[in-house]
């Protein structure tokens, strides 16, 4: 891995893989919908649509087939917290994608016409949206557990926010945020030593000097958000508060997710789907932010079965609270996460991720040795930690369904007032 910055001061991060015939290509921003506010909240996502929809050179079409006459892909995602424009193609065609992706990066046309239809686009998408309760749910507990934080806005926006957007606001959004303190270049893949003057040529001219805007820390929140829906199922989250990106204990924190609802030999998967049958999606995940991070259970099942889904899940929880792992649970879950990856980075699509995000978000790279290292460093002392941060809090709830009898007599506060762990 190689990090430089061009004269400018614009980073970019470099890892060539001469063993591959392919190469990705990043432009991260560290701008989502956390740098919103009730205002503007969309227009990251929005700003993501119509950097596809023209510049000065190419029409939304041509865009198109410029990476499909070269057997391309160009794509790009909004989260949280940043941005990402991406391409993968043939070493030979780097220039291509380098080209086309920066003149959609400086000189998109915002062109009236073509904002009024992706406006639509957006409005179908979060419709869509809307109408898949098992996605939902999941904005619903970040609301419950973030308030009104800008980290518990909806990355999509909403129909009110969108309608009076218009070219001037998305161009000033932009001056503000898409700055070189801003912005990183990650490339992974083969490549030869005249990336560089490729880059300087492309990026060199860049000079929006806007400083990075600085965090507030979200307070994590215990509450109840219900949202009532005409549904089969009962779509439940519960939400705990976990660990940022740079914490040191994030480690630990991934392991414990893994054992708790991280894959199918996982303890909610076991004793929820596979010993009872209650439910056929559930699991755990951690969402981790700059400063911030969220533990999470989500659940679908049957109205009459959500009372002993939820008391399923507490007694899994509880379980884990009172006894920690098991040392062949540790075991596995430091041999889970060495694998998963591992096998990432058998990808250079998953590789530029790595580099863009780690230099954009934590600003240093850890080789492939230190991250193994770190991973066998946790040990049963780390996990149970990680356990007493999770529940110092009541649970932070949401559900998408018909009636909220069973999620409103959940003790969200059980595990915080039964100190299970009480001396040891």
């Amino acid at each position: 891995m190689k990090k430089l910055q061009l004269r400018n001061g614009l980073r970019v991060v470099l890892e060539k893989i001469p063993t591959c015939r392919s190469v990705s290509f990043g432009i991260w921003v560290k701008t989502g919908s956390r740098n919103e506010n009730e205002t503007t909240n969309g227009i990251s996502h929005f700003i993501e649509h119509m950097l596809f929809k023209g510049t000065e050179r190419y029409d939304a079409q041509a865009i198109a087939e410029s990476f499909d006459a070269i057997g391309g892909n160009v794509n790009a995602f909004t989260s949280k917290e940043y941005t990402c424009y991406y391409a993968k193609v043939l070493d030979e065609h780097l220039p291509i994608a380098v080209d086309v992706l920066s003149d959609m990066f400086f000189r998109s046309n915002f062109d009236p016409a073509e904002l009024d239809k992706e406006k639509n686009v957006i409005l179908e998408e979060i419709a869509m949206y809307d109408d898949t309760p098992d996605d939902t749910v999941h904005d619903l507990v970040t609301r419950a557990a973030y308030g009104t934080h800008p980290l518990a806005y909806p990355i999509l926006g909403t129909e009110e926010r969108l309608q009076p957007m218009k070219a001037e606001h998305l161009r000033q959004y932009m001056n503000q945020h898409y700055s070189v303190a801003n912005t990183v270049v990650a490339v992974a893949g083969n490549f030869d030593d005249s990336i560089i003057e490729l880059l300087e040529h492309h990026f060199g001219h860049y000079h929006n000097d806007h400083e990075e805007q600085q965090y507030d820390a979200p307070a994590f929140h215990s509450d109840l958000l219900y949202h009532e829906k005409k549904t089969e199922q009962n779509h439940i989250c519960l939400s705990l508060p976990g660990c940022s990106m740079t914490d040191p204990r994030l480690y630990a924190m991934i392991i414990l997710n893994n054992v708790i609802g991280g894959g199918m030999s996982s303890r909610l998967f076991q004793e929820i789907r596979e010993k009872r049958g209650l439910a056929y999606s559930v699991y755990s995940y951690h969402s981790s932010h700059a400063d911030s991070g969220l533990f999470t259970v989500y659940a679908g099942t049957a109205p009459k079965q959500t009372t002993d889904v939820l008391n399923l899940t507490l007694e899994v929880l509880e379980g884990m609270t009172a006894k920690g792992l098991t040392s062949d649970e540790l075991k596995k879950g430091k041999e889970q996460l060495k694998g998963s990856l591992i096998l990432s980075l058998e990808s250079t699509g998953s590789r530029m991720n790595r580099l863009g995000k780690n230099e954009l978000m934590v600003g240093r790279h850890y080789t492939l040795d230190e991250i193994i290292a770190r991973i066998e460093a946790v040990t049963m002392d780390d996990v149970d930690h990680i356990i007493k941060q999770m529940v110092s809090k009541p649970f932070a709830v949401s559900m998408v369904g018909a009636n909220d009898q069973a999620i409103s007599a959940f003790r969200r506060d059980y595990l915080v007032a039964s100190d299970l762990r009480g001396s040891n």
